[in-house]
């Protein structure tokens, strides 16, 4: 296959309206799949449903037969026979695989936990008090902070093996204070029979590992299977279907998004390597799908970069599956300037987004949208995706506008404590009054009232 990624040239081209293609086809809107998808649909259900009808049947199966619906889902799908006894990783299993791991990747292991940990306890929220004090009259307002008692993690394990979502997802709940985390996994060999990502799992201090893929694995968590009690929310990657059983539990537990698929935009300008620039687009297009977009005002760049992804596309064992997708999902965007550029990227909203420029504090001024930024020339995502702190678990789909990367404090439920005295109450009950009758709510004002009449 050919590399075929689109040049917009800004200065005869509308992007704007480019962009919002590309950024349709990034959505998780759930009404495209392949003929092979389509062909595993038809054999499951009897009929070629979308993968939202896909979901919803699913979920609701699981919810009505629980464990049962759960294993013949995997029987089916993942072509694995469990019982109730494999579903779960065993603590021996656990034990084994943590045993027969490299010391070196342990050690690595270790480093990374001590960066995320680090950087997720310096940004965790604190409990607020605020006291009023006036005479007698004294009102105590606060802000308390408290962990969710169990969470669960989807863990992809389709295509490649995935410890560093472990790490991003289970290291800041632990920051966090959270006591029970269950991570699902696909029961493939780079999922719930993968030792490395066992091991990981034994030293991000996870013991509830279970072998579920896919939709049936959110709905599992979320509504309870026999040995697998709810979760109080989601979080984690995984595919379309598994991006769209978040959404339809959303309520029944909390998510921390809706994801598509992985990318990237590079923001460059004359000082940029496009040796760099062509390197760190590969490495969220091998994710396949995945996007890497280029948007620069430095004309030379952009055939420059195109060069490079040729050839370094050639010399990388998933190098078919990146230049798919860059053929799908990419762009090398020309931009009349810096401003322009910048726009451009908020429009985008990357999942990730590398300024690559001469003075990248600069361009940092002028982005609103992005769920996580790199700056320099030597700061490739690679850093963020596995090494320095900040978790990788982000918003795509151009949901970067208004949503957060997750971090510990999403695994916090905060509650408001208010406590007022008598001479207090009494001060603010004429406004009380006031309000609530605007409103209708004469309840309101008079069990104000009742606290304030005099002793008979």
């Amino acid at each position: 296959m050919t590399l075929t990624i689109p040049t917009i040239d800004c200065s005869n081209q509308d992007p704007v309206a480019a962009l919002a293609a590309l950024r349709r086809k990034l959505s998780p809107q759930g009404d495209i799949v392949s003929e092979a998808g389509r062909q595993r649909t038809i054999d499951l259900f009897g009929e070629p449903l979308a993968p939202r009808q896909v979901v919803t049947r699913i979920c609701a199966d699981v919810r009505e037969r629980g464990l049962a619906a759960v294993l013949e889902y995997t029987a089916k799908l993942d072509k694995k026979e469990l019982t109730l006894a494999t579903l779960r990783v065993s603590r021996e299993e656990l034990d084994a695989a943590h045993a027969a791991a490299d010391p070196k990747f342990l050690r690595t292991l270790r480093t990374i936990i001590g960066n995320i940990s680090e950087f997720q306890s310096r940004i965790l929220h604190e409990d607020v008090r605020l006291i009023r004090q006036d005479g007698t009259s004294r009102v105590e307002l606060r802000q308390r902070y408290l962990p969710l008692k169990r969470v669960g993690i989807c863990v992809p394990g389709g295509a490649a093996a995935y410890p560093s979502t472990v790490l991003m997802t289970a290291i800041p709940a632990r920051t966090a204070g959270v006591k029970e985390i269950a991570v699902v996994v696909p029961p493939t060999e780079f999922g719930g029979y993968n030792d490395s990502l066992l091991a990981t799992c034994v030293e991000a201090g996870v013991t509830e590992v279970y072998r579920i893929g896919g939709a049936q694995a959110v709905a599992a968590m979320a509504y309870g299977i026999e040995g697998l009690p709810r979760v109080d929310k989601i979080v984690g990657p995984g595919n379309l279907f598994v991006a769209l059983a978040k959404q339809h539990v959303f309520g029944e537990v909390d998510i921390d998004s809706i994801a598509g698929p992985s990318e990237v935009v590079l923001l460059a300008d004359d000082s940029a390597d496009a040796r760099y620039v062509a390197a760190d687009l590969i490495s969220q297009a091998e994710h396949s799908p995945g996007s890497g977009v280029l948007i620069t005002w430095h004309a030379p760049l952009i055939e420059a970069v195109r060069a490079e992804l040729a050839a370094q596309l050639g010399r990388l064992p998933r190098g078919d599956l990146a230049l798919t997708s860059l053929n799908d999902y990419g762009a090398l965007i020309l931009a009349k300037n810096a401003v322009q550029a910048a726009e451009l990227t908020d429009l985008l909203a990357p999942e990730h987004l590398h300024i690559s420029t001469r003075d990248p504090e600069e361009m940092l001024d002028r982005i609103q949208n992005a769920g996580a930024i790199f700056m320099g020339h030597f700061t490739p995502v690679a850093v963020g995706d596995y090494f320095a702190g900040p978790s990788h678990v982000l918003p795509t789909g151009g949901t970067a506008r208004f949503a957060n990367g997750l971090c510990a404090n999403d695994f916090l439920k905060r509650s408001s404590v208010i406590s007022y005295n008598r001479d207090a109450l009494e001060e603010a009950a004429e406004d009380i009054r006031r309000l609530a009758a605007v409103e209708g709510l004469t309840a309101h004002s008079a069990s104000v009232d009742v606290r304030l009449q005099d002793d008979e």
